[in-house]
């Protein structure tokens, strides 16, 4: 009889969640003598995606949607029986509070850089000079190439400070909780530096390439997807289909050995886990960790990471004395605030949120302020409910809040950081045969880039095991 090889799936985060997932289809469509276990340090699985139900409510901790149009999010969903239960985001006006004012985000704006010149024109967030300058990227030239560069320095050079400070910065912060002078462009954002190199322009790059909208009567539609009962339910999903044999919670792993065949996981509670292969889905720095004796790592341990926290408060509707008629809002580091965004959660995601009640969900903690996260759950909201009521004028205190903590939970992309990954990969494939890194430290933080990469590995194990 020929001995199962077995796989170990180290994190589950929505990253291992998917590399099990698709390595155990895989096994059993082919009928492979390969044998998964996803390894998960806490006593639940899902990572960063959390949801909590309180009083009709329905509550994000972590992330609330994916993108509609990055599509592996969505079939994995439709794989494990969720197809009936997306919900798509109600739309409507967003804005950038600049200042103590809330101004309209201008329409068509691609990640904040303009495609039309008309709405950029008659936007109020900027002064004459700054479109002054922001126009100035039609006629300089274009860099000269460079292997990557900061996100805020490129556009920096290309649009003005002020287009920067004011629309790019509070757009992308928001994505990477990063500090932009330090965010690595390739990493990020690599097609802006190849409209610039292509067509001399970043703006018309974007209007020559991107897709031209019809005209519609039809209700225009959201972005993003979400599940009915809440994201948790997609990995409460995936784990009811790798099953109790499958999943091992509650298990560290200390320290991971190379030996003459495959290799020893060492648990925290003193017992040996042999692999064949491993998928380490965890963060970077736990990589690190489990694999410290190779030098080659020491990249990873280097590499930042900010914290965050997210702040859910739920009133009564009688309590917003000032309703603003949008989705949300960021917030430009020219303004004297705290918070970095807010979103109306009622109006963006209406099923979330009981007939006559309100569900505000705000942020805080960006590069410079990383210490907001530590402080008590009543300071955090009253610093958050401090600066709503600058704009807003909110009568009651919040039927509950909820405060979430993200420490050490936003991997920071900073200069160089495809080339510092490129040389790990090379290093671990020449002397770790066999382990493989995936997750949102890697390429890319969203769900869809996560369930991306997972899927990505599962290809290599596979190739790898065959040998």
């Amino acid at each position: 009889m020929t001995e199962h090889k077995q796989i170990a799936v180290i994190g589950g985060g929505i990253t291992g969640l998917a590399a099990a997932f698709y390595l155990k289809k895989e096994i059993t469509e082919k009928q492979l003598p390969y044998q998964v276990n996803l390894i998960e340090e806490s006593d639940r699985l899902g990572g960063k995606i959390k949801t909590e139900s309180k009083n009709g409510f329905t509550i994000e901790r972590g992330p609330d949607s994916f993108l509609a149009r990055k599509e592996s999010a969505a079939k994995l969903a439709k794989e494990v029986g969720l197809e009936g239960e997306f919900i798509r985001n109600g739309t409507g006006q967003s804005y950038i509070l600049v200042g103590d004012n809330l101004h309209k985000m201008p329409k068509g704006s691609f990640m904040g850089v303009p495609t039309q010149v008309r709405p950029f024109l008659l936007s109020t967030i900027f002064s004459p000079k700054g479109k002054l300058r922001a126009g100035l990227d039609f006629v300089l030239p274009k860099s000269k190439p460079v292997a990557d560069q900061s996100v805020g320095g490129f556009f920096r050079r290309r649009l003005g400070d002020e287009l920067v400070e004011n629309l790019i910065e509070p757009l992308l912060s928001g994505i990477y909780a990063s500090d932009i002078d330090d965010l690595s462009l390739m990493a990020t954002f690599p097609n802006f530096y190849k409209l610039e190199q292509e067509h001399g322009s970043v703006v018309r790059g974007l209007q020559r390439t991107m897709p031209k909208l019809k005209k519609q009567k039809a209700k225009k539609t959201g972005m993003f997807l979400s599940l009915e009962n809440g994201l948790e339910s997609l990995v409460a999903a995936v784990e009811a289909q790798l099953g109790d044999d499958t999943v091992m919670k509650g298990t560290s792993v200390d320290h991971i050995e190379k030996k003459d065949q495959g290799y020893h996981l060492l648990l925290g509670e003193g017992k040996v886990h042999k692999a064949d292969a491993v998928v380490l889905a965890t963060p970077h720095f736990a990589a690190q960790r489990m694999l410290s004796q190779y030098t080659f790592m020491e990249p990873l341990k280097e590499m930042a990471a900010t914290s965050v926290a997210t702040v859910a408060m739920a009133f009564d509707a009688s309590a917003i004395k000032k309703d603003i008629d949008g989705t949300g809002f960021v917030v430009s580091r020219n303004s004297d605030y705290r918070i970095t965004a807010c979103t109306w959660t009622h109006k963006k995601w209406p099923s979330t949120t009981p007939e006559g009640k309100v569900l505000l969900r705000c942020y805080v903690g960006r590069p410079g302020d990383e210490g907001v996260v530590d402080l008590s759950d009543e300071d955090i909201v009253a610093i958050v409910l401090h600066d709503l009521n600058k704009i807003m004028n909110i009568t009651q205190e919040p039927e509950f809040s909820i405060v979430s903590r993200w420490k050490n939970a936003m991997p920071q992309y900073s200069v160089g950081h495809k080339q510092r990954l490129a040389q790990v990969q090379t290093d671990i494939d020449k002397h770790l045969p066999g382990v493989f890194i995936a997750g949102s430290s890697y390429e890319g933080i969203g769900i869809p880039d996560c369930i991306d990469q997972g899927v990505e590995t599962v290809e290599k194990v596979i190739r790898y095991l065959n040998k």
